[in-house]
């Protein structure tokens, strides 16, 4: 089978899962049962409004893996339902002035899912705005967000997908934000510590997740548009200092107190292994605040200010344990004051990594760096012609082949690489492979047809 053929057969296996009727994709829920091994995400009281009388009931729900399980109480091990989440679509509700208290949501399953349950939506009820925003925030998470979605979404599958739209080192709403913010806020007292209007910010985060890039006019309130940004960056599943480095950061957060220079030497240590995608994140927010301070006698934001208010946006621990949280916050307000403070040596300009980098020769003696860090030395591989390619992106996991030296291909995956190829000879291809997140390594793969 030629590779052609191949890369056809596989696309049209896809195809055709993507168009399932929805019996045919009810067969790969999960038992309603609830597996007692699988840790809850999230349980607590709320209130399901009843589908047809309306009145509200007290139940007890709990979120594990993809399925929303409600009790009639607490000591239940038998659940009442359960809502498959995958697919669904969650949004908050607004209610009457006169109805002020209730803090309203919904579910609305996938469409294929309604007519298998029967049921249009399932309105829920938190008892504070706190605990709604937590519950529609994981029930998100594990719902998923369609194409194009920015909030709660992974920062390489961002960045990934909206390399489509030109040149990108950071995801377009923290461009849009940042732009507007110095060019009207400058000279806004409290900027980013004063919140903004919460129902324009939600708004705002509706329209980029459905999609659309809402452009910002002159009259946009600035605190809106900053309160904007800190919930994206509070919205990512990860934070841009990745958890597993978490204790790295608070270490050179520590170590200013008793030396300067090697706090910075261990930060710089810390910065050259974060994923690129985060790197470039992490520096481009720590100039934009730099430029931010500069006028810090009318905006009254110094360094130091925007250290506190925006640190635990960018650094924060895996466990939300308010002891946790406690102990850490002085030691991401010192680190990241060092970094706005000294962004020009941390976060050098030779180190922003474009996405249609030039060609540039390949040093053989030169020890290759995983495209998935930055890297102090890492340098970037030549572009390659996307004349090279398929007219349609093919996606394939490769997996090593014991037969011979390369690997073979398998199947269709994700947006993990796109691949194109050169002819050898009748029997061998070599694919060459590029990455569509800046995430994954750059290498030739071959097929033996």
């Amino acid at each position: 089978m030629s590779l052609s053929q191949s890369a056809c057969l596989f696309l049209s296996i896809a195809r055709s899962r993507s168009v399932m009727t929805g019996e045919q994709m009810a067969a790969f829920h999960p038992s309603s049962t609830p597996n007692p091994l699988e840790r809850p995400i999230k349980m607590g009281w709320l209130k399901k409004q009843r589908s047809i009388v309306k009145n509200w009931q007290q139940r007890y729900f709990v979120l594990r893996a993809q399925q929303l399980y409600y009790y009639k109480d607490e000591e239940d091990t038998k659940p009442q339902g359960c809502v498959y989440l995958p697919g669904s679509t969650i949004k908050e509700v607004a209610t009457n002035p006169e109805e002020a208290g209730k803090f309203v949501f919904e579910i609305i399953p996938a469409s294929w899912d309604q007519n298998r349950m029967g049921q249009d939506s399932y309105v829920l009820m938190a008892s504070s705005q706190a605990e709604m925003e937590e519950w529609v925030k994981f029930l998100r998470r594990v719902a998923g967000a369609p194409s194009g979605a920015v909030f709660g979404q992974r920062l390489d599958e961002t960045v990934a997908y909206e390399q489509k739209f030109g040149p990108q080192l950071v995801p377009i709403l923290v461009e849009k934000c940042a732009d507007f913010i110095l060019e009207h806020g400058r000279n806004e007292e409290g900027i980013f510590r004063l919140p903004g209007q919460d129902n324009l910010v939600k708004q705002l985060r509706d329209a980029f997740d459905a999609g659309e890039r809402p452009s910002f006019d002159r009259d946009t309130d600035v605190h809106t548009v900053a309160s904007l940004l800190k919930l994206y960056l509070r919205d990512l599943p990860e934070p841009v200092v990745p958890w597993s480095q978490y204790e790295g950061f608070l270490l050179c957060g520590q170590l200013t107190n008793a030396d300067e220079a090697k706090a910075q030497q261990e930060l710089m240590k810390q910065l050259s292994i974060l994923p690129r995608d985060n790197y470039s994140l992490l520096s481009y927010i720590c100039r934009f605040l730099h430029e931010i301070q500069l006028n810090c006698a009318v905006n009254k934001m110094s360094v130091d200010n925007l250290a506190t208010v925006i640190g635990v946006n960018l650094i924060r621990s895996k466990v939300e344990d308010p002891a946790v949280i406690m102990r850490g916050t002085p030691q991401i307000q010192r680190v990241m004051t060092m970094m706005i403070r000294d962004h020009a040596v941390l976060f050098p300009k030779s180190k922003d990594v474009p996405l249609s980098p030039p060609a540039q020769k390949n040093d053989p003696k030169k020890a290759p760096v995983a495209r998935s860090s930055v890297g102090w030395d890492a340098t970037e591989d030549p572009q390659i012609s996307r004349t090279d390619s398929f007219s349609s992106m093919v996606r394939f996991q490769a997996i090593p082949c014991k037969a011979c030296s390369g690997v073979a291909i398998w199947g269709v995956l994700d947006d993990a690489v796109a691949v194109g190829t050169t002819d050898t000879d009748s029997s061998e291809h070599t694919l060459k492979a590029w990455p569509l997140s800046k995430s994954t390594s750059k290498s030739s793969f071959y097929w033996r047809s």
